[in-house]
């Protein structure tokens, strides 16, 4: 007959070995279920109730009286309803679908079935710059902040009002667009409110334009000749145009030039020597 006493002293072993598990591993083991129901918990809840898409909800530039359009995305709205209200005077504007302003330049957009919930400004105004406010119809109510910032694009020639150029020398003409949402999407210039030609049978017209956040506009003029002097306008498609007038001196120094004019012809010298050595090198 098989002794039955290893079996029981094996069971012996484990009933008292399960007296001294430490309690930190068993809360370890606790805790760990509860951050995983906690998870799962959240996650439920998250899919449940709405929430904003940050990521298609951010602010806005607008171009002064360009239609902006400020969007808010929604995750899981339900039957709740998002609205938009202007900041500053805690103004209503649109609830759903539907506009509650008699300022009709605000409108709401919304297509079925989609999470977008878009607030359009059309003709927007500096006047309009500020914080809006998309709401969630939650109690309390959930809200996402856009702000609209609205701007004038600045264009500036460099040197303006007036530049005084050597009969024979190169002009140079820059325009500055500044503060612009977007580059514009042509720039012409203007001599004497006529459009100036490239092709012309003078010769020796060229432009360089560089856009970007500053876009600039390079008009080079070579060898300049007196029937050159007037006003040269430059015009971009998003900003106002800009005017300067330019005189080219055959040895003769006015007064005009004497009291401030050598500064802006040194300026436009160093401007000119510049983009000429840019451009043999571009077509080279």
């Amino acid at each position: 007959m098989v002794s039955s006493t290893p079996s029981y002293l094996f069971l012996l072993v484990i009933f008292l070995l399960s007296f001294f598990v430490p309690d930190n591993v068993s809360g370890a083991h606790r805790e760990t279920n509860k951050n995983a129901n906690q998870i799962s918990q959240d996650s439920q809840e998250r899919r449940n109730h709405p929430y904003f898409d940050k990521s298609a909800s951010k602010n806005v530039t607008a171009l002064l009286g360009k239609t902006a359009y400020l969007n808010c995305r929604v995750k899981s709205l339900g039957n709740k309803t998002v609205s938009w209200v202007r900041h500053r005077d805690i103004h209503l504007l649109t609830v759903g679908r539907y506009t509650y302003t008699s300022d009709q330049r605000f409108r709401a957009v919304h297509q079925p079935h989609s999470e977008d919930w878009t607030l359009q400004v059309k003709y927007p105004q500096h006047r309009d710059t500020g914080i809006y406010e998309c709401q969630i119809s939650t109690t309390p109510h959930m809200s996402h902040y856009v702000h609209l910032n609205v701007v004038e694009p600045m264009t500036d020639i460099v040197g303006a009002p007036d530049l005084y150029i050597d009969h024979g020398s190169t002009i140079n003409l820059t325009c500055v667009i500044k503060y612009s949402p977007e580059p514009p999407a042509y720039i012409f210039w203007n001599h004497n409110d006529a459009i100036i030609s490239y092709d012309s049978p003078r010769g020796g017209v060229n432009v360089l334009t560089e856009k970007g956040e500053t876009t600039v506009s390079f008009l080079l003029l070579q060898k300049a000749r007196p029937t050159d002097t007037g006003r040269y306008q430059c015009n971009p498609s998003n900003a106002q145009p800009k005017a300067v007038m330019v005189h080219v001196l055959n040895g003769e120094y006015p007064a005009a030039m004497q009291h401030g004019g050598e500064a802006q012809l040194r300026v436009s010298q160093k401007y000119s020597l510049l983009i000429c050595v840019c451009f043999f090198l571009l077509v080279k």
